[in-house]
This record gives structure tokens, C-alpha cells and sequence, in this order.
């Protein structure tokens, strides 16, 4: 048993009538998000931390009277914060984090199967003196490997601090769960000070008397000296003066002498676990079943290279093929409801604002839900299985070829779908150079919103042939694949070596073992980034979609009009039927594309002509671009209702108003070089004001997304002029 002195807290301070909070903390991949499912269900939401790009979820739960609010802090192995997310956790815990209240109770999750590796923050989460609860997850994995663990040996250890055993997976031990959690706020109890390493805690004590009256814990004292703690620190230096340093110095040097604190600690605190763990759990003899046989030949590296080549094809096919039919049914609804709109209301201002701009714009973004949450599927069900972990390990080596560490591998994966989720995934970074290096570098991967720019143009003026056993227009698009690949991984390369540089992070991460995942856990997981995704990007493409449809259909040109009014009137007294009704389709796309050229888009366009026409872009094609930077999905359309085709056309209507255009000298607009450089200047250039939002939000300043438009645009704008220029000669 460490040493103690026991303490009373009286109940008024433990029990709160109207609302109490809990923090679920503990090492990565020990099921703290399926217990956090287990007690809130649907009653939960995300958010960021104020003023930093941590991820915050929250839910609430009840017990009798009592209502919770239950904390899932990021996973942390010590209260020694190596990442944001570990020191989010941390200052939680000691309840630094304005808008979030000190935990009344700490449930702290330990995976059974690895007690001796939970029980190092064990120690560290005991010492902070707050009511606590140890909860043994990944019980039932702990007896099919003959693992035994002594929970009441383990209570003692602990000194008295309650145990539950559960299987998060299955719901098993849950009402043995919370019958405890009631405990600890229904009755009196004592609270120990207690600590596994005496000897940092009397310097802390000596420490503390010299402060006097302070806001500063034991904690907080401990965890400056050893980690050189900086609010900690901050505070010693207002109730210490200049002597603080020194004082601070004074006591490393004794506990530590000239080794690094960091190492004393650890030596400390496993000498007591070594000491400690025979007495808490027993391990038997397992005879090597076929799944550990499949699982260790899967971790060899030619196995594993070769399955996550097989897991990236299946997901490539998935979010590009599978999603399909799902996008279809959405386009065709948003598609029906706009042609209902414009068919129920008068033509006008009020049916082209709900047909084109909201009903438009709010299609623009949910069409590509479908695959961003099957992409967030694999994922999830990858990380719960603990296959992840390994992806990151398996592709380090090839990773710090560019300065990037292998977990950057998956937030780059995910940019093949969506920009948003990869950069969003850059999270679980620790390093802040590698995080930043990798959300820059993502927008460069091939996302989904490209697709139909590529197969318009490809389609269009890349020759149908074949080159060997390979289709040409598949080449190409191949190549732009590549194209962005090239692009990340050379920014990448380029900012680790100049605005980035730094020494290479240490990758260290604990391998979990493979287990099935909880289908409860992976929806909820899912539920949560469907909204993550509607709201952080649906908000701002929805917001831009209004925007450019006000800047495409004002101001109005009455002549125009009254021109359109004029042919209609002619055709019909000339014209019946079928024939009558493709001249007033006609003469309304023409009309449409008067007003578009006179629009204040249409306007911009031919004003930043000059700018392009290095490229070989006449003003439709300009004003085409600009539309599509807040959402590069809109080209398309945009493109379509510049060259008179309207929402009718069909895409060879579409490709033949492309070929047929002209400068006004004659020349052809859309030339073969023209049309790559297009495509270079697509592969590269940053169109996506979400993207931008995003990468803010991450980053916690505007100053890296608009380096990261301003950097992609100038590439993309250089790419196309070289390949322009020396096409052309």
C-alpha cells in the first residue's frame, strides 16, 4: 500500500441536486467511447474546446434524481501531455478549461488485458484526491486469454477506491456500473491523499507551505517540477517571486539529480507496479489459437503491406462505387424538387432563389454525405478493430521520406473523398509541425468534388483511344490522380524543410489487439460525423451557394428580357408542338446566358479576363473558375448555363457548346493544351471555401488557410500557364 493520510469530504461537497460532471479518461483504445455510448445513448453532441482545435463531446445521463454530464476526454497515457488532445485532457482534469467545470467524479477506463500498462495513470488519476471509479473494461478478451485479476486486491491497492468490471461491447456489467457511480455520490466518503511516489509528494508539501494560500493542488505543484508545467509554473512564480526557479530547480535536483525527470518518474512508478501487479493479477497458460496465428502473420510486412493495399482498394471502390446509387437518389430528389418549385411558383426572383440557390445549395452538399459516411465507416470499424494503429506503423518508414510520420497516412486516405474528414483526422497527430504539414497537404488529394470537372473535360477533348492494353482517357485521369498525390506529398516535403522545420517526432503508440467492434459504437460514431459534416461544412457551402446564385442573377437586364418575351412571341406564332418547344428552350438559354454575361458575376469574369488569358481562358470560362473557388461541384452547372445550355442539357450538349466555343477573332477556346492546363490547374488549385473553414477551425488561425489558398492557387495557376504556354508554341 503507498502511503496515505485520509481526509473527510463532507457530502454537500461531492453531491450536486441539479447536475454533476464525470470525465471518462484513460489510455487510448481501452473502449472509453463505448462505455461513453453505453451511458448517453443519443444524448450527446461535439464541439471544439474554446480557443483550441480539441474535439469536446459531451453527454448526459441520469441516475434517480441525479443528472450527469459525462466528459469523453482524449485517450492520455500519463498527466505528462505529449499532443493538444493530451493536454486538453490534463487541464480538465485539473480544471483549467474555461466553460468546462472540474470532474466531480473521474471514471477512469483500464483495458484488463493490459493492467500493467493502465495502472502507470492509475497512480497519477488516484493522486489527484477527486472521488474515483476504476472501470475494467475488455474483461471478457482478459479470461479468454486466462488473465485473473483481484478486483478486491486491486480496491486495496488503490485505497478503497471502488471497481467495476465490464464488457463495454455487449452492455455486461453497465448496471453494476452505474449502481456504483450512485454510491459515490449517495453516501459520505473518504478521500485519501495518497501517493505512489512519497517522495515527490513531500516536495510538493514543501512547496506548498511556502506558498501559503494558493489555487495551486499538489497536482499542479508535482507536475511542475517534473514536467516544467507551465500554468503551474506561472502561478509558483505569483506567490514565490523570482525565487521560484530556483525553488522549482532545488527540488528536481534532489528527486532527480542529473537524470531527466521524465525517466525518474516512469522508474518510480513501474518499480511499484512491478511490486505491486503479482499481487493483482494472475496469467495462465493460453494455448496459440488459430486467430493469434492469422493475426501474427498478418502483422509480418509483407502480409500487412499486401492487406492494406487490399483495404485501400476496397475502400476506394466503396466510396466511389457504392455510394452511387445513394448520391443518385439524393440528386434526383433535390434535382425534382427545384424543377417542382419552378414549376408550382411564377418565374422569377422567388423561384430561382429557392430552385438555384437553396434547394441548389443545401444538393450540393448532402449529395456527397453518402460517401463521406462510408468512408467515416471504414474508419471507424478500422480504428475499433485496432487495425489502424498498425496502418500507421506499417507506412512510417515510407512517410519520413517526406517528413511525415506514419500517422499521417489516413488523414491523407480520407482527402481522396473529402478534404474536410482528412484534415479533420489530422487530430490524432501529436506533433503540431506534422499536423500542419499533412492539412496542408491534403487538399492536394484528389477529392470527389473534382470528379465531375475531370470526366466533363476528359470526356470532351481526350481521345477515346487505347495505348496498349490501357484506355488513354484513363490514363489521364490516372495521371491527375497522381498529380495531386505529387502535389501533397511535395508541400509536405517543401514545409518540413523550411517553415516547418524541426527534428523528427519520436511515433510511439501501443498496439491494441484486433477485436470485433461494437455495431452501437460505430453507429453512434457515425451519427456524430454526419453532423460534424453537415453542420462545420453544410453551413458554409449553403452560405457560398447564395452567394453565387445573388451574384449570377443580379442585376436584371429588363431589355434582355423584353427581347426573350419578343422571340417566344414569334416562335409561337410560326411554331407548334415539339419544334415550338425546343425554340422556347432555346431562346430562354440564350436569354439566360445574356443575363449571366451582364451578371455581377459575369462582370468579374470579364474583368479578370486579362488575368487568365495568359492560360487561354476567355471571360466565361474565367467567370467559371471564380464561381466554383468557394465550391469547385458548381463548375459544371456554371459552365452550363455560360455556354446557353441550361438545366435541361444533357453533357454531349454540354461538350459541344465547349468545342464549338470561340474567341472573337474565331479561335478555338477549348484547345488540347488549354484543356490540360485546365485540368492541372483543377488537380491542384485550393476551390473549396469549407476546406478553408475547416482548415481555420484546425489550425486556430486564418493565417495557414490562407497560405494554403494562396499556395495551391499560384501553383495551380503556374501549372496551367506552363503547360498553356509550351502547348501552344
Amino acid at each position: 500500500m503507498p502511503e496515505s493520510t485520509t481526509i473527510n469530504i463532507p457530502i454537500e461537497d461531492l453531491v450536486i441536486s441539479q447536475q454533476m460532471t464525470l470525465a471518462l479518461v484513460g489510455n487510448p483504445n481501452t473502449g472509453k467511447s463505448t462505455v461513453f455510448n453505453r451511458l448517453t445513448g443519443l444524448r450527446q453532441k461535439t464541439a471544439n474546446y474554446p480557443g483550441v482545435t480539441v474535439e469536446k463531446r459531451v453527454g448526459k445521463f441520469t441516475l434517480d434524481s441525479l443528472s450527469f454530464d459525462l466528459i469523453d476526454l482524449p485517450g492520455i497515457y500519463s498527466l505528462s501531455p505529449n499532443s493538444a488532445d493530451e493536454r486538453i485532457a490534463v487541464d480538465v482534469l485539473l480544471g483549467r478549461v474555461v466553460g468546462t467545470p472540474q470532474p466531480d467524479i473521474i471514471l477512469a477506463v483500464v483495458d484488463a488485458t493490459r493492467l500493467y500498462q493502465g495502472l502507470y495513470l492509475l497512480q497519477q488519476l488516484v493522486e489527484l484526491g477527486r472521488p474515483i471509479v476504476v472501470v475494467l473494461t475488455m474483461t471478457d478478451a482478459a479470461i479468454n486469454k486466462n488473465i485473473r485479476i483481484d478486483t478486491n486486491a486491486l480496491k486495496n491497492e488503490l485505497g478503497g477506491i471502488p471497481v467495476s468490471e465490464i464488457v463495454a461491447t455487449t452492455g455486461r456489467g453497465m448496471a453494476h456500473l452505474r449502481s456504483i457511480i450512485n454510491e459515490v455520490v449517495g453516501e459520505e466518503r473518504n478521500t485519501s491523499d495518497t501517493s505512489f511516489w512519497p517522495e515527490l509528494r513531500h516536495s510538493a508539501k514543501t512547496l506548498e507551505k511556502k506558498i501559503g494560500n494558493s489555487s495551486l493542488t499538489l497536482t499542479e505543484i508535482e507536475r511542475a517540477i517534473i514536467d516544467g508545467d507551465p500554468a503551474a509554473v506561472s502561478k509558483l512564480r505569483e506567490a514565490l517571486g523570482a525565487n521560484a526557479d530556483a525553488q522549482i530547480q532545488k527540488h528536481r535536483n534532489t528527486l532527480c539529480g542529473n537524470d531527466p525527470p521524465i525517466a525518474v518518474e516512469t522508474r518510480a512508478r513501474y518499480n511499484w507496479i512491478n511490486k505491486t501487479l503479482p499481487q493483482l493479477e494472475t496469467r495462465a497458460f493460453t494455448p496459440i489459437r488459430w486467430a493469434t496465428k492469422l493475426v501474427n502473420w498478418l502483422n509480418r510486412p509483407i502480409p500487412a503491406t499486401a492487406l492494406f493495399f487490399g483495404l485501400m482498394a476496397i475502400i476506394f471502390q466503396a466510396v466511389f462505387a457504392w455510394a452511387t446509387p445513394f448520391m443518385d437518389i439524393i440528386d434526383a430528389a433535390t434535382s425534382g424538387l427545384g424543377v417542382w418549385i419552378q414549376s408550382t411558383l411564377p418565374s422569377g426572383i422567388v423561384s430561382s432563389f429557392l430552385a438555384d440557390g437553396v434547394i441548389a445549395g443545401v444538393g450540393s452538399v448532402i449529395i456527397f454525405l453518402p460517401q463521406i459516411l462510408i468512408l467515416f465507416l471504414f474508419i471507424i470499424v478500422l480504428e475499433d478493430t485496432g487495425y489502424l494503429a498498425r496502418t500507421a506503423f506499417l507506412m512510417d518508414r515510407a512517410m519520413r521520406a517526406v517528413g511525415l510520420s506514419g500517422q499521417s497516412v489516413i488523414p491523407l486516405i480520407s482527402g481522396f473523398a473529402c478534404a474536410i474528414p482528412g484534415i479533420m483526422a489530422t487530430r490524432v497527430i501529436p506533433d503540431r509541425r506534422d499536423r500542419i504539414a499533412t492539412i496542408i497537404a491534403a487538399p492536394f488529394m484528389t477529392c470527389s468534388a473534382r470528379l465531375p470537372v475531370y470526366a466533363l473535360l476528359i470526356a470532351a477533348f481526350i481521345p477515346n483511344s487505347s495505348i496498349g492494353f490501357a484506355n488513354l482517357q484513363g490514363l489521364v485521369l490516372f495521371g491527375l490522380y497522381m498529380l495531386g498525390i505529387l502535389g501533397g506529398v511535395g508541400t509536405a516535403l517543401l514545409l518540413k524543410r523550411s517553415a516547418l522545420r524541426g527534428p523528427n517526432p519520436s511515433f510511439i503508440l501501443a498496439l491494441p489487439e484486433f477485436h470485433l467492434p461494437s455495431l452501437r459504437t460505430v453507429l453512434f460514431k457515425l451519427l456524430d460525423r454526419a453532423r460534424i459534416f453537415l453542420r462545420r461544412a453544410g453551413t458554409v457551402i449553403f452560405t457560398v451557394a447564395i452567394l453565387i446564385w445573388a451574384m449570377a442573377y443580379f442585376p436584371r437586364s429588363d431589355s434582355i428580357e423584353t427581347e426573350r418575351l419578343s422571340a417566344q412571341e414569334q416562335a409561337s406564332a410560326i411554331l407548334a408542338d415539339d419544334v415550338l418547344a425546343a425554340e422556347i428552350s432555346s431562346i430562354n438559354n440564350e436569354a439566360a446566358a445574356a443575363q449571366l454575361a451582364q451578371s455581377w458575376l459575369g462582370r468579374a469574369g470579364q474583368w479578370v479576363e486579362p488575368v487568365f488569358e495568359p492560360l487561354g481562358w476567355d471571360w466565361r470560362v474565367s467567370a467559371a473558375v471564380i464561381a466554383g473557388f468557394p465550391a469547385r461541384e458548381v463548375v459544371v452547372a456554371v459552365l452550363g448555363t455560360i455556354y446557353a445550355v441550361g438545366s435541361e442539357a444533357n453533357e454531349s450538349s454540354l461538350t459541344d457548346r465547349l468545342k464549338s466555343a470561340t474567341w472573337p477573332d474565331g479561335q478555338t477556346v477549348f484547345t488540347l493544351p488549354m484543356v490540360l492546363g485546365l485540368l492541372v490547374f483543377y488537380a491542384w488549385c485550393l476551390q473549396c471555401a469549407a476546406t478553408l473553414a475547416v482548415i481555420k477551425r484546425e489550425t486556430n488561425t486564418w493565417r495557414w488557410p490562407i497560405f494554403a489558398w494562396s499556395y495551391m492557387t499560384a501553383a495551380g495557376y503556374l501549372g496551367a500557364l506552363l503547360i498553356f504556354q509550351l502547348g501552344s508554341t
